[in-house]
């Protein structure tokens, strides 16, 4: 089976913005590659300096650790059946920590080796991504029994952002980023 054609141009660093440009230089030093997003998002400067500033807070550090944020993303892509995101999320997962184990146990995350402080969080995205209404009264005070406030609004921001990505990234048909080269 043919592979279908990005139907946007990726932009290359040399056919950027010198803003742009700072983010693929930027990229490049954390990642060792541009993501294939970034390149077709650059065609529109302010859409690629947004999702990069938009993605920043949603699967860096913060009120929870950057690791896992990104396998509550996995998650979500997993549960979209969306290889780029699963390959992208996965080695992003890795470089901030998280173990072969816990990445080969995000699709039975019950089973995982996860806190159930983490089981509940993976819960949550599932409920989320299934319906926000999952998200009732009675499970929301078993979240909020493990997490506080922040920990909530970046565990809800972190499932939500990645029901739009699949969307964005396939109707477009952008290719699979190319894993970094060292």
């Amino acid at each position: 089976m043919e592979t279908p054609k990005p139907r946007i141009p990726m932009l290359e660093r040399d056919q950027v913005t010198p803003e742009v440009a700072a983010i693929y230089d930027a990229l490049l030093k954390q990642r060792g590659v541009v993501p294939n997003m970034i390149k077709t998002a650059a065609n529109i400067p302010a859409l690629a300096q947004g999702i990069v500033a938009f993605l920043k807070p949603i699967v860096g550090d913060g009120a929870l650790p950057g690791w896992y944020k990104e396998l509550i993303a996995v998650r979500i892509c997993l549960l979209h059946n969306f290889e780029y995101g699963i390959k992208a999320h996965s080695l992003s997962a890795k470089q901030k920590g998280a173990s072969d184990a816990q990445l080969a146990a995000v699709n039975d995350f019950e089973k995982g080796p996860f806190t159930e402080a983490e089981k509940i969080g993976f819960r949550y995205g599932d409920r989320l991504h299934r319906s926000p209404h999952e998200i009732n009264d009675t499970f929301y005070a078993q979240v909020k029994s493990v997490y506080n406030d922040l920990q909530i609004i970046e565990l809800t921001a972190v499932a939500a952002a990645f029901e739009f990505f699949p969307r964005f990234i396939d109707a477009l048909r952008i290719p699979i980023t190319p894993p970094p080269k060292h």
